[in-house]
Order: structure tokens, then C-alpha cells, then sequence
């Protein structure tokens, strides 16, 4: 297990092993270690808290571990080490899972308490580093509980006996592109949500489970303004810089990474770097706008050039990297790639402004959809679908084609559930219409609905309560795009070559200031995200953002035409390989041919997702049946 996520930690490592009980029953951690803080031998793992024996394993960020330091310090406490690591062991150590909810950070931590023999899992509150598990109940087979930081070293372990795929994991990916938690591709294995703490005795029986952190409302005080949000931003941009190696920052050339390389220039006492990645395409080719804009800020700025040869020549390694199955990425795997290269451990990113301030296009449509369908309620709802259907009729390709996948081409089914802001949501992001899906995964499992593993949705309906639209939608991204693909693509992406991402916009601090804001004030007008801009981009020409917004991504769309073709072929026309995973190898096919024959409203992602679902189980010999 420690080898497989060898890339996570190519610095050093570490293993402890408890004392048995009488029955033989212990636990044993392991540890692999990216030296950020705190570089010498004192800030190795697992790390042993000499008058309780706790040990703790951290992977991940303890942003405001100084002035947990200084709160433990006041107390008596004496603290050999200068990283977070032994500040949270003291707070543990002190104050067990109570202490959670005062950290700021990123972290999936394991902790173990001697005195009680109990082990504390726990995941951060907006779930930035991932946490998976697997429970075994016959404790005659040797071990009772598994937990590591991806999946890849679960099934490394070899505990798992022969990986079965679940099947709520594939419905999952045919409807988003990518795995909603709790489940995971393998059956038998969770992940853990983001906070949420769980606490298990010596034989592997589950003591306790709570979420010690929920995403807030914005009643918890009075409203936020624009000075109270630009301190926020400055601290959490201040916070993220800590580090005792090489640091970067990534500038896409949008409003969210400027903020942030723009503040980070402000706070650091030292030069800041940033990169881009520059494209032939020029159509999605952001490395002139960033150039402009790193210059203005004052960043010793680098363009990397990545070209359809070499992002095919490596390929393999990018597609590996990614720990589950998704569409998404490869785009942080060859950035990451480039700054790991360049001699930097630490990369700062803007991910997360669109999700906070209303950067997408779901915050102008969906409330708007929402809204129209409660007003027209009085309206016979079968006769509004009908009408929605013959519309569309006109935009059908003949008998036998492939239907269009569009956002337009989901209007009836969008009208059938207009009363549903969740199910809007997630009819606006899928994959494929619920007929095609149908066709594609036949015996959809009970236990999903509108693509969301039941447990998850009931969570998101319960965060829904007391919310605008606005600030439902804003939940929506953060806990789904954002929570369960951006930041977990992200995460496997860069730390694949041992580059640790970092997220200022992606704090709980921040997060509770923005909930305080007034819906006017946070997202109006909607899609510019003014606030950010007025906040982040103090000091820069306005003119330098004056552009349409484009989204950092490759151009897979033609190197999926062109390069990638072949293996694309292989894949999705072996029909032993695609039934393995439970699809219908007949519309795989045509879903393949018919976007080879540029039919329309097929776009990339689709072929994409359905390939990458199926090679990833070949990779690891993980099967339906």
C-alpha cells in the first residue's frame, strides 16, 4: 500500500505498529511523506505524542497551525517541530475530534488512541484531500478495516480479494463523467464524506460517526461587505503561502487565478512565480492574456507549450494518474507535470471563484428555469412536456442515428422536473439524455436517483434548506462539480508527480464570508463575478478581464479526432471489454461512430468519459461480474 502512493510521498517514509491486545488485535499506520513544512526528521510520520502515545498520519495542509501553535504554546505545551503536523497531534492529543472544526485546511488525518485503542478517521470540512475505506466484518481473515488516500492502494493491498465494480459507481459515471461519494468503482470501499469524522475500536467495530462541519447558510451573524471579504481573501492567500520549499502559482489568465496570483504577489515577502500552459490552438490558447496580466501584477512568469505530440506521448502516465474514472484531470496532470519539472513542490490555484461568486452559466439558467416552472404550475405538466418534444422534433437525426446529447435536447425531461432544483441540476450537467442512459446501462440501481448515490442527494436536499436560488445553486457546484470532481480530479492529477495543490478560494473562512454576503452584493450581475474582480484584482487595468470567459481546458475535441483515435477504437470496440463494466457494447458504438461522423450536439466529454470508465477497469482488473 505504502508503495502504490509512493507518488504522494517521494521524501520519506514511515511505519508504526501498535502494541496487541491479548487477542492480537492492533493497528499498523503507514506513511508517505512530501516535505513542505517543517523539512527535518522532526517532521516525519506517524508521529508518536509522547505523554498519551497518540499517533497521528496527516495528509495535507493545517493552514492555521500558528495560532493553534501559540493557543497550545499559552497552555504549557512545549513543540519541537516548526510544521502542523505535532500542533494538531498536541490538539488531538488535548482535545480529540472536538478539535476538528477550529482547523483550517486540507487533510484526510488517521489518528490513534492508545488509552482507548480507537482509531479517528476524518476528512476535511470541504473535502480538498480524499479519504477511502474498506470495513471487512469476519475478523478471522486478519484485518477489520483499510483506509488509505486513494484507491489505487487498496486494491494494492491485496485485502480485497477479486475487486467487484459497483454498480451505483458506473451509473454515477454514465450520468456525470464522473464517481459521486459515498461509492467508489470498487464495491466494498466508500469515501469518506468531506467532514466527516468516524471513529472505530480495536476490532475494526464503528464507535462513532458525525459531521463536524456543514456548509453555512449565511445566517450565522451579521452580513459581510466588500472590506470584510477582501481581508478574508488577503489572510487565506497569506496562509496558503507557508511553505519551506519552492513555491508556484498557476495563471490561467481568468478573473480567479489573476485574484489569486495578484494577492499572492501583495502578501509574499519573495518573488512569486507563475505558469501558464500555452496551446497551438489559438482559439483556446489563454497564454497572451496571462502574459499581459503576469506582467502587470510584477510575477516572474514561465508559458509552457503543450502540443498534440507530447500530450499523446504521455498519455498513459496522465490517464494513470487518475485515481477513479473521469473526464476531467489531464488538464492539472501536464500543468503540474510542468511546475514539478521546474523545481517546484507547491502550486497555488483559483479554483473555486466560479462555484463562490456565480461564475457559471447554471446561475443565470437554472434559478430563471426554476422559477417559470413554479409560475406556470397551474399549466397541465404532460401537456408542457409535449410541447417541449415537438419543438425538438426538428432537430432529431433520422431513425438509427445518434441522438443529439445537448443541454436543448434535455428540455422535456427538464420541464417534467422544473420543480426540482437538484434534479435541474443535474439534468443540465449529464452526459446523456435518461433514454440513451437507459439504452447505455440497462437496470440502473435503485439506490441512485438523478445520478447521486440516494445518501448523498439526501445530504444536498438537507444543505438545500433555508437557501435562495442563488445560493442554491452555489451549494450545488461546491458540494458536486467542485467537491466531488474538480477537487479530487485535481488532487490525484498533481500529486501523481508529487506536486501539492493548493486552494485559497477553497477555505472554510473564506467560504463562511462569502455566505454572509447579500445575494446582490455576492453575484450580481450574475456571471461577472464583480466582487471578486473588485476585491482580487486591486491595483489591475479592468481592461485586462474584459474578455469572454473561457474555461482552462485541452483541446481534446481534436486531439480525440486526430491523435487519439486508435486507442479510442480498441477500447470502446471490444465488446468483451465494454460488457465487462456492464455497458451495452451496441450504443457504445454508435455513440463512437457517431461523433467520428461529427454528428451534432455529440461533444467530446462523452466519448471521453465512456473510454476512460472502461480502461480503467481493464487497468485494474475491477469487473461487473
Amino acid at each position: 500500500m505504502s508503495q502504490a502512493l509512493a507518488h504522494r510521498g517521494p521524501d520519506d517514509a514511515g511505519t508504526w505498529e501498535s502494541a496487541p491486545d491479548a487477542a492480537g488485535r492492533g493497528a499498523l499506520l503507514t506513511f508517505r511523506r512530501l516535505a513542505i513544512l517543517d523539512l527535518s526528521p522532526a517532521g516525519s510520520q506517524p508521529m508518536v505524542e509522547p505523554a498519551s502515545g497518540r499517533v497521528l498520519i496527516l495528509n495535507g495542509e493545517i493552514y492555521n497551525y500558528q495560532e493553534l501553535r501559540r493557543w497550545l504554546v499559552a497552555r504549557g505545551e512545549t513543540i519541537r517541530s516548526t510544521g502542523d503536523a505535532e500542533v494538531l497531534l498536541r490538539m488531538l492529543a488535548r482535545r480529540g475530534a472536538e478539535a476538528l472544526p477550529e482547523l483550517r485546511g486540507m487533510f484526510a488525518l488517521a489518528s490513534w488512541d492508545p488509552a482507548r485503542r480507537t482509531l479517528l478517521l476524518a476528512r476535511d470540512s470541504l473535502g480538498i484531500k480524499p479519504l477511502y475505506l474498506a470495513a471487512r466484518s469476519d475478523a478471522s481473515s486478519g484485518w477489520t478495516l483499510a483506509f488509505a488516500s486513494e484507491l489505487r492502494a487498496l486494491l494494492a493491498s491485496g485485502l480485497l480479494g477479486t475487486p467487484r465494480l459497483d454498480r451505483t459507481a458506473v451509473a454515477s459515471v454514465v450520468w456525470n463523467g464522473f464517481v459521486v461519494g459515498p461509492n467508489t468503482m470498487v464495491e466494498g470501499v466508500e469515501l469518506l464524506a468531506a467532514g466527516q469524522a468516524r471513529v472505530y475500536d480495536d476490532h475494526g467495530a464503528l464507535v462513532s460517526s458525525e459531521r463536524f462541519w456543514s456548509m453555512p447558510t449565511g445566517s450565522e451573524g451579521r452580513p459581510a461587505g466588500e472590506e470584510e471579504l477582501a481581508v478574508t481573501l488577503e489572510e487565506s492567500v497569506r496562509l496558503h503561502l507557508a511553505a519551506d520549499v519552492p513555491l508556484a502559482v498557476f495563471l490561467s489568465g481568468g478573473v480567479d487565478s489573476s485574484a489569486v496570483a495578484n494577492l499572492a504577489r501583495r502578501a509574499s515577502q519573495t518573488p512569486v512565480h507563475t505558469f501558464t500552459l500555452a496551446f497551438e490552438e489559438e482559439e483556446l490558447n489563454e497564454a497572451p492574456f496571462a502574459r499581459k496580466i503576469a506582467a502587470a501584477i510584477g510575477t516572474e512568469h514561465r508559458e509552457v507549450p503543450l502540443r498534440q505530440g507530447e500530450f499523446v506521448e504521455h498519455l498513459e502516465q496522465a490517464i494513470d494518474s487518475l485515481d477513479q474514472p473521469t473526464f476531467d484531470g489531464l488538464n492539472a496532470y501536464y500543468l503540474s507535470r510542468a511546475i514539478r519539472q521546474a523545481g517546484f513542490t507547491v502550486a497555488l490555484v483559483g479554483t473555486g471563484g466560479d462555484e463562490l461568486f456565480g461564475g457559471y452559466e447554471s446561475f443565470r439558467a437554472l434559478p430563471a428555469f426554476h422559477t417559470w416552472s413554479t409560475r406556470l404550475g397551474f399549466l397541465p405538466r404532460a401537456a408542457l412536456v409535449e410541447g417541449a418534444q415537438l419543438a425538438l422534433s426538428a432537430l432529431n437525426p433520422e431513425r438509427g442515428a445518434m441522438p443529439r446529447q445537448s443541454r436543448w435536447a434535455k428540455l422535456p425531461e427538464m420541464i417534467r422536473r422544473g420543480d426540482d432544483l437538484l434534479a435541474l441540476y443535474q439534468l443540465a450537467y449529464a452526459l446523456f439524455l435518461p433514454d440513451f442512459q437507459a439504452d447505455l446501462f440497462p437496470g440502473r440501481p435503485e439506490q441512485v436517483r438523478d445520478g447521486l448515490p440516494l445518501e448523498t442527494r439526501r445530504l444536498l436536499e438537507a444543505e438545500m434548506q433555508a437557501r435562495s436560488g442563488l445560493a442554491t445553486v452555489s451549494l450545488l457546484e461546491q458540494r458536486i462539480f467542485l467537491g466531488e470532481r474538480l477537487l479530487r480530479d485535481n488532487d490525484a492529477a498533481s500529486m501523481a508527480v508529487s506536486i501539492e495543490q493548493r486552494l485559497p478560494l477553497v477555505d472554510t473562512e473564506v467560504v463562511r464570508t462569502v455566505a454572509r454576503l447579500p445575494d446582490g452584493t455576492r453575484y450580481h450581475p450574475v456571471g461577472r463575478k464583480s466582487l471578486l474582480r473588485k476585491v482580487g484584482l486591486r491595483g489591475l487595468d479592468p481592461s485586462l478581464f474584459d474578455r469572454p470567459k473561457r474555461g482552462f481546458v485541452l483541446p481534446f475535441d481534436r486531439w480525440i479526432r486526430q491523435g487519439l483515435s486508435g486507442a479510442i477504437d480498441r477500447t470502446l470496440a471490444d465488446p468483451q471489454a465494454v460488457r465487462a463494466v456492464g455497458l451495452r457494447p451496441e450504443p457504445v458504438a454508435r455513440l463512437w461512430r457517431g461523433f467520428r461522423d461529427g454528428a451534432p450536439g455529440l461533444y467530446w466529454s462523452r466519448v471521453w468519459a465512456l473510454y476512460v470508465l472502461v480502461r480503467w477497469c481493464l487497468r485494474h482488473g475491477v469487473r461487473a461480474e
